[in-house]
């Protein structure tokens, strides 16, 4: 196994995706608290505004808290925190739909 610690902006144009495996998004930036010396939140944008619902559909990106990264590897894989963003109409109508 590999123990080479990664560099921060090799996170950069990483593709994201939700555990359920719905893609989120790229990321665009990585927030970063100095003091602490550690990675908070990555700024995620080409957004799915399927996924997002109503929320955040004019948005040019969010930010994942870095808590919320299950695993980081070819591409992000976060919780399923994106899922939970769509409104409760959204999934029921979408649920009646199928």
């Amino acid at each position: 196994m590999d123990t080479t610690p990664a560099e921060i902006g090799s996170l950069v144009g990483r593709e994201v995706y939700s555990n359920k495996g719905t893609f989120v998004g790229e990321v665009e930036d990585v927030r970063i608290d100095l003091d602490a010396e550690l990675i908070t939140g990555l700024a995620v944008g080409g957004l799915n505004r399927e996924v997002l619902g109503g929320r955040a559909r004019n948005a040019g990106g969010v930010i994942v808290p870095f808590r919320r990264v299950r695993s980081v590897g070819d591409v992000v894989l976060v919780n399923d925190v994106i899922e939970r963003l769509r409104e409760p109409e959204e999934e029921s109508e979408a649920e009646a739909t199928a």
